[in-house]
């Protein structure tokens, strides 16, 4: 058997980013679950950073003890990627969740409709071009 030494270009486009952790002792304390989720939303910005973009779309995912999963979503007029933007959604969204005293296993963000920083930079089209007015 022959190992490859090359590596794998990826040729899509992606859809989302985001972090998750589930934690080895399900979570019962909320201000313990928004330390929690805090760290992720920090994670999660700087991959973001680091693909240089921006997402419209914020999803909080929430895993119960019992393996029930919700996700509550939220979609903004303008791209986010600034941490403290990203949490505060995130912890509104939180928020909104009725937790009927149930533990949480797993506590995930993600951003999609992803927008592309250096691409979508402000460009000054011409008004004017030989001296008409284009349109």
């Amino acid at each position: 058997m022959q190992i490859a030494n090359c590596y794998v270009q990826a040729n899509r486009v992606r859809k989302s980013i985001g972090a998750e952790t589930s934690f080895a002792q399900d979570l019962s304390d909320v201000g313990q679950m928004l330390q929690e989720l805090e760290q992720i939303t920090k994670i999660v910005e700087q991959r973001l950073d680091q693909h240089e973009t921006r997402g419209r779309t914020l999803t909080l995912k929430v895993k119960f003890s019992d393996y029930h999963q919700i996700t509550r979503s939220k979609t903004m007029l303008a791209p986010i990627s600034e941490l403290s933007t990203i949490f505060e959604i995130a912890k509104a969204l939180f928020e909104s969740i009725d937790l009927e005293n149930r533990s949480i296993r797993l506590l995930g963000i993600s951003l999609s409709n992803l927008d592309n920083a250096k691409q979508t930079q402000a460009i000054q089209l011409p008004l004017f071009q030989n001296g008409n007015i284009i349109f």
